[in-house]
């Protein structure tokens, strides 16, 4: 057995390797700028780089290249070897602090909503000082920003980056307040659990839409899916183990936290929950880990499907963002600890997301917004598309209390006690959790469980901490000025509690109930991406980017172009796909099914007119008259497509791709769907649900 500890990191370019590698000036210098924010000098540039490349060297690397994540939602490399001429026909191996400061890749040919014309190429990857380099694949990869020629932020971590500046300055301002002086930064955390399917690889490219669009976009019901609920948790199969510990070994070289690993709720559908990180860190290892899920998957033979809804009529896949707030000195700002409702500091933050979540619930929402998500949220497995809070009856009770002026005694500790003398007491949590709730208190963290599976977590976790650091902000403002602090805090939270309860449920979110219950509160309703993205415009959304200098306004209107594109872009493809599908394969399968049907019935009635020939006839009558059915939905569909090349502002065709385009590819569906139960299985050209299901045994 290998050894954990030792295997733990050891591609990657930590603070023990620094330290090691480093003279220990240049460390110190280095370490400043990660801790402080301060400017990175030349000579230490230089310094980093080549330590940097020795080890790199050392560990077998060829090879360097600027790793970002650009507005695609996946990462981006372009290596460039260490290798220069030496002048006698030679090569030396070198790499400067120029290099690993500052990359150029062609901006234009990235998502940039306009920012950036064809024409106008430029752009810039820059070293993010704080997160560890490590090595892929041979190749030394040094995470980075990406701006335009202009500054403009191309991708996902530069508005991370300035979404954990935003929140960090604001929450110092309140602990300042409480008599904190060792506090120099607060943080914030994330634990992303994340949701996946393994099949076998030769049943995922037998199917084309599985190829193109990384879901089935045809398949008829299995006769066992989940009902028997005897996957979650259950003996993971040898195969999937196998694919297990290959993965957590990959990972733990990369110094990514790979903790948990189960069976989920769906057939073949599993689970990994990594320990909790700093946000941008989380937001690579995060990246880092799907892309080896699906590498690692390869050399097992098998298929990893990441999208929200690879199948219909079963679980969907999700990723859990837990998230919390913490000072550089290990405290964390979201522990009640023992008596809350003595902990002024812990109810203030408290407040402040809740009143955060509620103002800005149109920002929670379409930071999960896409259209393979669309498939999942409302559904058994997923919250609904309203925004609400779950704190538990013991903070509601405390809350609930203030507000009223009534004295909260505590609840009594209890042990839990399960009726069997040999097994142990252990204390029982003061509350329940909820998993319907969207964003659910979870003893210490917030979860938010309405992102997708494919998502970048970077997305959700800037707005959740600007919409913080705005209430922060404002707290600080009004508490800064004040003459009796104790008083000013406890009327904070009453009042904002009394003005934003309406966010926090503790009920059953799925319920139909809830979603008439939540219309009566005034929560909002945005039931699809079409619906969310547009709130990205809203005046009091730019407003709140700008002033804590999260996003431009030029920068939140390139990401709302690019993101509807993305919709529309993506329906695009499963539309043509299916096109493709049912006129390659699935109608070709059909009339050799009704050619077969046709020749046995001339045959039979042939040898004898009167043999019974009621089960051919029965089946002819219905395949034909399905694919008279399959011809209309297929023109529909054909003709819904070609409508979409008219010139059209990016909203009305988004709003075009969701009611007509989409509309038309589930009908179609239903048909097909309806056909596969009736083809005779050696014509089906395509694998069903039960054999991609339950291919890995």
């Amino acid at each position: 057995m290998k050894d954990i500890t030792s295997l733990f990191g050891s591609m990657v370019f930590n603070d023990a390797v620094m330290q090691a590698r480093l003279p220990k000036d240049i460390y110190k210098s280095l370490k400043k700028t990660i801790s402080q924010g301060t400017h990175l000098e030349q000579d230490v540039a230089n310094a980093v780089a080549n330590a940097m490349k020795e080890w790199a060297v050392e560990k077998g690397a060829t090879h360097f290249t600027h790793w970002f994540q650009p507005m695609t939602g996946t990462t981006a490399e372009k290596h460039d070897s260490f290798i220069s001429p030496s002048g006698d026909g030679r090569i030396i191996i070198e790499f400067s602090g120029k290099e690993l400061i500052r990359g150029e890749p062609d901006a234009s040919s990235f998502p940039s909503g306009g920012l950036r014309a064809t024409f106008e190429a430029r752009g810039y990857t820059v070293w993010d000082t704080t997160s560890y380099a490590f090595i892929k694949d041979g190749t030394l990869c040094i995470p980075t920003a990406f701006c335009s020629y202009s500054g403009e932020a191309l991708d996902k971590k530069t508005p991370l980056l300035r979404s954990m500046e935003a929140i960090d300055k604001q929450a110092i301002r309140i602990l300042k307040l409480f008599g904190n002086t060792t506090a120099k930064r607060v943080i914030t955390t994330v634990g992303p659990e994340q949701e996946y399917f393994l099949i076998d690889k030769d049943m995922f490219l037998a199917r084309p839409d599985l190829i193109y669009t990384g879901r089935t976009l045809f398949g008829a019901r299995p006769p066992k899916g989940q009902e028997l609920e005897d996957h979650y948790f259950g003996c993971i199969k040898p195969r999937i183990s196998a694919f297990m510990k290959d993965l957590d070994e990959e990972l733990w070289k990369l110094g990514v936290y790979a903790k948990t690993k189960h069976n989920e709720v769906a057939p073949a559908q599993h689970e990994l929950a990594p320990i909790f990180s700093t946000t941008n860190i989380a937001t690579d290892h995060n990246q880092i880990t799907m892309e080896l899920m699906k590498t690692v998957a390869n050399r097992h033979g098998l298929a990893c499907l990441l999208h929200e809804k690879p199948f219909a009529g079963v679980n969907g896949s999700g990723k859990h963002n837990n998230w919390s707030i913490g000072t550089d000195t290990g405290i964390n700002l979201l522990e009640p600890g023992e008596t809350p409702q003595d902990n002024a500091q812990f109810l203030l933050f408290l407040v402040a997301v809740i009143k955060a979540v509620d103002e800005y619930q149109d920002l929670m929402r379409l930071s999960a917004a896409s259209a393979a998500n669309d498939h999942r949220l409302g559904a058994n497995e997923a919250p609904p598309a309203i925004i609400s809070m779950f704190i538990g009856d013991e903070l509601k009770g405390i809350l609930d209390a203030i507000e009223s002026g009534a004295s909260y005694k505590g609840k009594e500790k209890h042990e839990m006690e399960i009726g069997v003398t040999v097994l142990p007491h252990f204390p029982k949590d003061s509350t329940d959790r909820n998993r319907t709730s969207p964003f659910a208190f979870t003893g210490n963290k917030f979860e938010f469980r309405m992102l997708g599976s494919t998502f970048s977590i970077a997305g959700p976790n800037i707005v959740l901490n600007t919409i913080v650091a705005e209430i922060l902000n404002q707290f600080a403002d009004a508490l800064e000025k004040s003459k009796d602090f104790n008083g000013d805090i406890a009327a904070i939270v009453k009042k904002t509690y009394s003005e934003h309860k309406r966010i926090i449920f503790n009920g059953n979110n799925y319920s139909e109930d809830w979603v008439v219950e939540a219309q009566k509160r005034g929560l909002s309703n945005l039931k699809t991406t079409v619906d969310a993205l547009p709130k990205f415009l809203d005046k009091k959304s730019v407003d709140l980017f700008e002033k804590h200098h999260v996003f431009t306004k030029t920068e939140i209107h390139s990401r709302y172009e690019i993101m509807m594109e993305a919709y529309c872009k993506t329906l695009h493809i499963e539309a043509l796909t299916m096109v493709d599908m049912v006129k390659g394969e699935i109608i070709p399968a059909c009339l050799e099914y009704q050619k077969e049907l046709v020749d046995l019935l001339r045959q039979k009635k042939t040898y004898n007119g009167s043999m019974d020939c009621t089960l051919e006839e029965h089946f002819l009558y219905n395949i034909t008259k399905l694919s008279a059915s399959l011809l209309k939905k297929l023109t529909a569909l054909e003709n819904a497509v070609l409508e979409t090349s008219q010139e059209r502002e990016i909203l009305a065709q988004a709003s075009f791709y969701r009611d007509k385009i989409f509309t038309a590819m589930s009908e179609l569906r239903l048909v097909v769907d309806e056909l596969e139960t009736l083809v005779a299985k050696k014509y089906w050209p395509i694998p069903t649900y039960a054999e991609l299901l339950y291919s890995v045994i």
